[in-house]
């Protein structure tokens, strides 16, 4: 069978759906060259795939080795359908890429008569690219006019915006090479565990470098680690490993060498969401961006409903929902930006809410105690796991969570809780 690459590039959307469905599987990888899915789809023509990653959650504004995002590419080739689904999923209409150009500089070939348009939507039509052309310099006579007016009209201000390397930034979200994703089982040596970010009842979580990347480290609390226990964990943790939606955060990898067993996942630099809300953080939870979570959460959990058999034990609360942004997190008022940096490079924290698979109950670990019951539905609390209606308690769960969001309290703070 051809690789994903392929058959995305021939328009194999029977085969690409087979393959995604396959948990996994990471939607986000890159080729050799750090073309994602997303960036062949888009340059080939492949709307319906286009549509199927978008509703997987594929990160939109993946860049390549190039700094292209795929909506780079869908306007290079002509691909106008394209370029207005990426935009209506919130694609960055001013990234830049290696050439210094926008989407913009290529819009010629797709939408002449979205410009204006655009231009709404806050295309900058005065930046210059390496050769110092705007994309009004590119545009047809009479449209160029038009484009003018427009900006004219929303008070923009016309001066040209000079090329300069932004490479520096680091605010690029490489598409990822699925190095991670690829492995399984590791050595506890492998791992680079620096310092011990927290202990608690379930275990001890480390933060190191694992294949050049930032990772955490969880090991399990066991009074003893016996061979059957070794042996569940080895067939349990795999179905945690779900790399193909943006609203759950995968384990990566194992280590299974009694006394010590380690689940592996992404660092995340924000903490829960229960850190978010309740912790010392510079993040502002405005309405908007409890909404977002919110949204991203449910998701998430439509996510792991849909799967065939269900996953069990993962119980829904604040704690277990990490914080993620697609973007590197920089100083907007350092003097050595300039005024259009936010615009032009999308610094502006696209937070996410994933679900931590790592928070997974293993069935060997912690039986017959329960932690953080506050947000448990009392039908979990008062009967047998088999007993419980798995979904109606998520949402019972979900709803919590959502008071949490709107009164950014500790649900029933007031009450003590034994195990």
């Amino acid at each position: 069978m051809d690789d994903i690459f392929t058959l995305v590039k021939e328009g194999n959307a029977l085969q690409v759906r087979v393959w995604l469905d396959n948990t996994a599987n990471d939607l986000n990888q890159g080729d050799d060259h750090r073309f994602s899915l997303l960036h062949w789809a888009a340059k080939e023509g492949r709307l319906n795939i286009v549509d199927m990653l978008i509703a997987r959650g594929v990160r939109i504004n993946a860049t390549n080795m190039g700094d292209d995002t795929a909506l780079h590419l869908a306007c290079s080739h002509g691909q106008k359908e394209i370029s207005k689904r990426l935009i209506h999923n919130k694609a960055n209409i001013n990234a830049i890429n290696e050439h210094g150009k926008v989407h913009f500089h290529y819009a010629n070939k797709t939408y002449d008569d979205k410009k204006e348009e655009l231009i709404n939507m806050g295309a900058l039509v005065t930046i210059a690219n390496k050769f110092d052309e705007t994309p009004l310099d590119k545009a047809r006579p009479k449209l160029r006019d038009q484009m003018r007016e427009r900006a004219i009209a929303l008070a923009r201000d016309l001066k040209k915006i000079p090329y300069k390397d932004r490479s520096w930034l680091g605010c690029k979200t490489r598409s990822r090479d699925a190095t991670l994703s690829r492995h399984t089982g590791v050595e506890i040596n492998q791992l680079d565990l620096s310092v011990i970010l927290s202990s608690s009842h379930s275990g001890q979580t480390w933060k190191g470098i694992w294949q050049g990347s930032e990772i955490v480290a969880k090991k399990l609390k066991l009074r003893e680690c016996t061979v059957r226990m070794s042996r569940d964990f080895q067939e349990e943790f795999p179905r945690l490993r779900i790399f193909n939606h943006s609203n759950i955060l995968p384990v990566l990898a194992c280590c299974n060498k009694p006394p010590d067993l380690f689940i592996i996942s992404q660092f995340m630099t924000h903490g829960s969401l229960y850190n978010v809300l309740h912790g010392e953080t510079e993040i502002v939870v405005d309405q908007n961006q409890a909404l977002r979570f919110a949204l991203d959460i449910a998701r998430g959990m439509e996510f792991l409903h849909s799967m065939e058999p269900m996953i069990p034990n993962i119980t829904l609360n604040s704690k277990h929902v990490m914080i993620d942004e697609d973007l590197a997190k920089i100083n907007i008022d350092d003097p050595k930006y300039s005024s259009h940096d936010v615009a032009i490079n999308g610094i502006d924290e696209d937070l996410t809410a994933r679900i931590n698979m790592a928070d997974y109950r293993f069935s060997f670990h912690e039986k017959g105690k329960i932690y953080s019951p506050a947000w448990m539905a009392p039908e979990a609390l008062q009967k047998k796991p088999e007993e419980i209606n798995i979904k109606a308690a998520d949402m019972w769960s979900y709803a919590i969570l959502l008071w949490e969001l709107e009164t950014r309290e500790v649900p029933f703070a007031d009450l003590s809780w034994g195990n």
